[in-house]
């Protein structure tokens, strides 16, 4: 026990005292936090950010009773007025000049749309009042296909998927007051429903509280991919290895002393990043549960083992760096650390599901209460799993200790 403690202490020491490992244990964590918080850090606030967005009416019929193009029109026209001075509207509006031909318009916003100058277009095609009104008529209240509003959308924009999740509420409550108005809406056969925040203590949920979590496990993810494989494979060129098999001490020793120091790493890294979140940056949720603290470990357990991996494939130690930077970007941004990746192109899913990263964030934020459930709890632990399994497996096979 003595021996394992001691290298658990040694790889500390060896740790803090490289300035390259605290900058990827430190520094790194620490300002992507600050940066990201700073940038990202209001949305989802009232009047703190703003989608741009077109509305093309196509509609020339407005002699009938009611002109619902023109209310449709008007909404968005309202909710791109901001309510009080100094606040940002919820949307900024492009609108056709008098005389524009529509068509070209359509056409020029689909390409600002193509390229990310806008967050929507939406079109209200010619007939819509009529298609509308006889929708109302009918005793059924499926409408017939024709009229619909067409909303153009941004497919893997962030921006573009939030924008329209809220049109798509604005419309559905332009559509209970339109039927309201005519008297076929029956407010007491309604569903109740009530709108919570999920959050601590009832409170409106920030980014960083998103954030929080996705950093914590970035920085288990940097230790495990380049920490443990640079102080196995340095110290393996260096013959500093096979001074260890001259003593009493075993591999399966030295393996759990070096585990045990980089978990030590791992809990230090932790509570350093909470405390920076929790009183700079406003974070209120709180990892003392049993489930986020199971994440927290399962994570730190991962990444461990994929350092071993790499250790186990690479010949030399700048062979290991090479791989852990050719695994770092994909796993970590296609993981949903930083951001939502629900929006992504197909092609890019399949790194997403088969990513260990994905599950954990997933799952961590899960316990947590900051999102809502993709998958299930037994999924987002039993992948990491898998990946442990494999990731030992290999490198029980493949790891030398001395240099060839």
């Amino acid at each position: 026990m003595r021996g394992i403690l001691r290298i658990a202490a040694g790889h500390l020491f060896t740790a803090f005292r490289e300035r390259v490992t605290l900058f990827w244990f430190l520094i790194f964590p620490v300002f992507l936090l600050a940066i990201l918080t700073l940038i990202f850090g209001n949305m989802g606030q009232e009047g703190e950010i703003s989608f741009a967005i077109s509305v093309v009416n196509l509609e020339s019929n407005t002699a009938g009773p009611v002109d619902f193009a023109a209310i449709v029109e008007g909404v968005f026209e309202e909710t791109g007025t901001a309510s009080e001075e100094g606040k940002e509207p919820l949307f900024t509006l492009t609108h056709p000049s008098d005389g524009e031909d529509l068509e070209e318009f359509l056409a020029r916003e689909k390409e600002a749309l193509r390229l990310g100058h806008r967050a929507a277009v939406i079109v209200i095609p010619e007939g819509f009042n009529q298609e509308l009104l006889e929708r109302m008529m009918r005793s059924s209240s499926s409408p017939s296909g024709n009229g619909a509003l067409t909303i153009y959308i941004n497919e893997g924009s962030a921006a573009s998927e939030m924008a329209t999740s809220i049109i798509e509420q604005i419309l559905a409550g332009v559509d209970r007051e339109i039927l309201t108005h005519i008297g076929h809406f029956q407010e007491e056969e309604a569903i109740p429903s009530e709108t919570l925040w999920v959050g601590s203590g009832g409170e409106e949920l920030s980014y960083v509280d998103f954030l929080l979590p996705g950093v914590i496990l970035m920085g288990f993810f940097v230790n495990g991919l380049f920490g443990v494989p640079g102080s196995i494979l340095f110290a393996r060129d260096r013959r500093v290895l096979r001074r260890y098999w001259v003593t009493p001490l075993t591999v399966p020793h030295y393996l759990a002393g070096f585990s045990l120091g980089h978990l030590t790493l791992c809990l230090i890294q932790f509570v350093l990043i909470l405390v920076l979140g929790r009183f700079a940056f406003g974070a209120t949720i709180k990892f003392a549960e049993p489930m986020p603290i199971l994440f927290l470990l399962l994570g730190a357990v991962t990444f461990l083992a994929f350092g071993f991996f790499i250790a186990s494939v690479a010949k030399t130690a700048n062979a290991g760096m090479a791989s852990a930077n050719i695994l770092n970007m994909p796993m970590m941004f296609l993981g949903g650390l930083f951001f939502p990746i629900g929006g992504l192109p197909t092609f890019l899913k399949v790194i997403v599901y088969a990513n260990p990263v994905t599950y954990l964030a997933e799952g961590l934020r899960m316990s947590l209460g900051v999102q809502g459930e993709t998958f299930s709890i037994p999924l987002t632990l039993a992948v990491p799993v898998g990946w442990i399994a494999f990731c030992i497996f290999v490198a029980s096979r493949r790891l030398s200790w001395d240099v060839k």
